[in-house]
């Protein structure tokens, strides 16, 4: 995993043809950084930009915060946003959610 980019998708290949993103937990850790989410002003590339040192990973924040819906544009105003951190334990978490998805569900 390269700190300034990971291909999410590359996890739900198959044969070619993508498959459905789940929604998948990101675990609450202790290290976690929180902002209030100001609409028409925060926009997750900046915020993954201050936090991670780029501006790829906003969907891993926008994965963190499930309740805030799976658009950015959707997300309230004051909204109290989970930026998990940090990066790499983070990218972890998320490949270990895949990969007990993949053991539950399988390939699909």
């Amino acid at each position: 995993m390269s700190r300034n980019y990971l291909d999410r998708y590359q996890y739900f290949e198959v044969d070619g043809s993508f498959r459905i993103v789940p929604g998948l937990d990101i675990p609450i850790k202790g290290t976690d950084r929180y902002i209030y989410y100001k609409k028409g002003i925060s926009r997750l590339d900046k915020v993954s930009q201050e936090n991670y040192g780029s501006p790829l990973f906003g969907w891993l924040i926008l994965q963190a915060n499930p309740s805030a819906g799976s658009i950015e544009f959707l997300i309230p105003d004051n909204y109290l946003l989970r930026v998990p951190y940090p990066l790499v334990t983070s990218l972890q978490d998320y490949k270990n959610q895949i990969d007990l998805y993949k053991l539950y569900y399988g390939e699909q």
